[in-house]
């Protein structure tokens, strides 16, 4: 606050300095009120990591506790000439291939063009016609490609590769004798082959030398594209491309190399030891979030934020009781406990996973694991228990929820309360201030009238001393 500089004249007292003093002493009671809102604020903050590391590990309970991912299929394959991917649309199985040769894109190079790239090549422009093997339905098996007049060989190739419908990537080649103008389609297979290129007559400016290429004559090269051959327990298949989808019904087959190979399409049990790995991790990072947010340290004293929190040892407390409550009935069969499968809940309250005892659940009775975590019909499983219940604690209505509303109202009261506190502050100091300049006036006035007196009674005695 800035200080009256007229205070203190009349006085000669440092009334500027009493009222700084006085202001800082007032403001001291507003220390405590900032402390508990920097507190609450950062209790909001825990509170957030603590939703961080549940939301986390409700997604890995949600993933378990979904069936259908329990009947997620993976392909693996046996031999290099091939690779494989299965969806939601494939079928248990085995699958020999057999991969006779691989799609290939069709070329095709002119007769050598008896001019450099950088010469005027066209007279007074053209067309160039660009033929394909068998275009698709509605789809033209040729196209035109307009050359301005007066454009050199490289003017040529980049005509067509900038025109959208080509379909076709064009360069030059040196072959030791000439330059040739070389197309290559964007895609394999015997349809998409460019089979063809011819110029337009009156194309060629004066003076250039180049055979008719629509006619294939001595002198032009041509690559036919083909389609991939390969067979599926014996079955011929072609595909005008190296990645075939439908010849086996929900799986995607990747073409490599010529050669056999071994097609294994089964359940995806990786994914399901990896899903298992996932929730005790996501779990024990949960717990380890916790630790560190109540955690008391003896010797210095000190406590984490939400050390004796209520709504920490709710979401404690209600998930505990999930994780240690039964599922299904081992009499029938079924897994009952997470021990069963390897999942140990351990003194600190972390859990542990036996790899090997995972293994043995899944490769005995798949179908027994997936209803342990994603349940049977309308009860859920030990996965779907969890998520409901993560779920709750950090809904709008959840013990999270509620405590970062209680936090919030409290900062709110206490920044209303500081906003009071402070006009109270800023209106004794303006008493003060007030009361000061009177003081400063009054003592002014004494110091005046006792300078009059002074001089009054000095008179008298000089006046007396003449006499």
């Amino acid at each position: 606050m800035a200080s009256i500089s007229a205070l203190g004249i009349g006085s000669g007292l440092d009334l500027n300095g009493l009222l700084d003093q006085l202001n800082e002493a007032e403001r001291g009671k507003l220390e405590p009120i900032e402390r508990q809102i920097e507190s609450q604020q950062v209790r909001i903050s825990a509170y957030g990591e603590l939703q961080g590391a549940l939301s986390a590990f409700e997604g890995a309970a949600n993933r378990l506790a979904n069936p259908e991912f329990f009947q997620s299929l993976s392909a693996s394959v046996g031999g290099e000439a091939l690779q494989a991917a299965a969806d939601a649309d494939a079928a248990p199985g085995q699958y020999q291939v057999e991969v006779a040769h691989l799609a290939g894109a069709g070329s095709l190079a002119s007769q050598r063009i008896d001019v450099d790239p950088g010469e005027t090549l066209t007279d007074g422009g053209g067309i160039l016609t660009l033929a394909f093997g068998k275009a698709p339905e509605g789809e033209p098996d040729a196209i035109e490609i307009s050359v301005a007049a007066g454009s050199t060989l490289e003017e040529v190739r980049d005509a067509i590769n900038a025109h959208e419908g080509a379909k076709v990537s064009a360069s030059l080649v040196n072959d030791g004798e000439g330059y040739r103008l070389a197309l290559m389609s964007h895609q394999t297979g015997e349809a998409a082959s460019v089979t063809g290129m011819t110029f337009e007559d009156g194309f060629f400016a004066d003076g250039v030398a180049v055979s008719d290429a629509e006619d294939l004559e001595e002198g032009a090269v041509v690559q036919q594209g083909r389609d991939a051959a390969f067979s599926v327990n014996g079955i011929n298949i072609v595909s005008p491309t190296n990645q075939v989808e439908g010849a086996i019904q929900g799986v995607t087959l990747d073409l490599q190399q010529p050669g056999s190979a071994t097609l294994q399409v089964e359940q995806d049990t990786r994914a399901v030891r990896e899903a298992v790995g996932g929730f005790v991790e996501a779990y024990n990072a949960l717990k380890g979030t916790i630790g560190e947010q109540t955690a008391f340290d003896a010797d210095s004293g000190r406590a984490g934020e939400l050390n004796g929190d209520s709504a920490v040892r709710t979401v404690e407390a209600r998930l505990r009781n999930d994780l240690s409550a039964m599922v299904g009935d081992s009499a029938q069969g079924e897994f009952a406990l997470l021990g069963e499968l390897g999942i140990s809940l351990n003194l600190d309250g972390t859990l542990s996973l036996d790899d090997a005892e995972l293994d043995m659940a899944i490769a005995n009775d798949m179908g027994a694991v997936e209803r342990f975590f994603a349940g049977s019909g309308e009860t859920p499983g030990m996965a779907g228990r969890l998520a409901e219940t993560s779920g709750q604690l950090l809904g709008s209505n959840g013990a999270l929820t509620n405590a970062i509303g209680g936090a919030e109202n409290r900062i709110e009261s206490l920044s209303q309360r500081y906003v009071r506190m402070e006009q109270g502050i800023e209106q004794t100091l303006e008493r003060y201030r007030t009361q000061f300049g009177q003081l400063d006036g009054m003592i002014a006035q004494m110091n005046q009238t006792s300078d009059y007196l002074a001089q009054q009674f000095a008179a008298m005695d000089a006046q007396l001393g003449r006499d």
